[in-house]
């Protein structure tokens, strides 16, 4: 499983907005690779911001 798909599925599992730091923790996940992820997902609109620096999947 790519960090990519491993960030999403923390965040579907979560079931509210995370910040960067939040899925760190939850995923085990290096921050580099977490950031990574989280810039890859928002170019392919795969995740929306609701609250500033929190990140939700796109419904």
């Amino acid at each position: 499983m790519s960090a990519k798909e491993q960030v999403l599925e923390v965040m579907k599992s979560a079931g509210k907005p995370l910040s960067a730091g939040e899925v760190e923790k939850l995923s085990g996940l290096e921050r580099k690779e977490v950031d990574n992820a989280f810039k890859e997902l928002k170019k392919e609109n795969s995740i929306v911001s609701p609250v500033r620096c929190k990140w939700e999947p796109a419904k």
